[in-house]
Order: structure tokens, then sequence, then C-alpha cells
């Protein structure tokens, strides 16, 4: 219960911190995390099937 609680209160000063940024700086950040996201699911895919094929053999 204590984790969630902390966890909603980090969320919300994450948000109230991104009110206070014009749009085009949100957006931006928003882009980049979105990019880093998508280049580490990536990059776990490609090495889950690497190791996959050594334990085939």
């Amino acid at each position: 219960m204590i984790a969630l609680v902390a966890l909603l209160l980090v969320f919300g000063v994450v948000l109230g911190a991104v009110a206070h940024f014009p749009l085009s700086v949100s957006l931006i950040a928003a882009a980049v995390i979105g990019g880093w996201l998508a280049v580490f699911a990536l990059r776990e895919r490609l090495g889950r099937g690497r190791y996959a094929g050594r334990l085939g053999k």
C-alpha cells in the first residue's frame, strides 16, 4: 500500500512538472522517451532470439 502511495506521489510530481513546460518541450521529451523505449524493445527482442538459439544447440 505504501508503494502505491509513493508511486502516485511521484506520478503527481512528474505531471506537475510537465504542466509547467511549453507544449513543444513536452512533445520533444515524449518523442525522445518513446524512441528510447522502442530501441530498448528492439534490442530485447533481438537478444532473446539469439539466446533462444543458443539453448537449442
